[in-house]
């Protein structure tokens, strides 16, 4: 088990260290760090109503209607 005086205690401690440096990765990887996702600030929910009438999902009226809920509960829900 030790070998040439203690290689295999070297090479026990760099297989810990290779699976730490995977299991951080996968960790930054999953919270966004690498991607866009986090890059973008959050759109507010008049941001979104917007753009879903400029791209043509919802109607001048549809619009309006949810337009006037927003502004009903200031803004909270969609």
């Amino acid at each position: 088990m030790f070998h040439d005086g203690g290689y295999m205690i070297g090479m026990h401690g760099l297989w810990w260290m290779f699976w730490l440096v995977i299991v951080v990765a996968f960790l930054f990887i999953g919270r966004g760090h690498f991607g866009s996702r986090g890059d973008r600030p959050r759109e507010s929910p008049l941001d979104v109503l917007q753009r879903r009438l400029a791209s043509g999902d919802l109607s001048p009226a549809e619009y309006e209607q949810r337009k006037v809920l927003l502004d009903r509960d200031g803004g909270r829900a969609l």
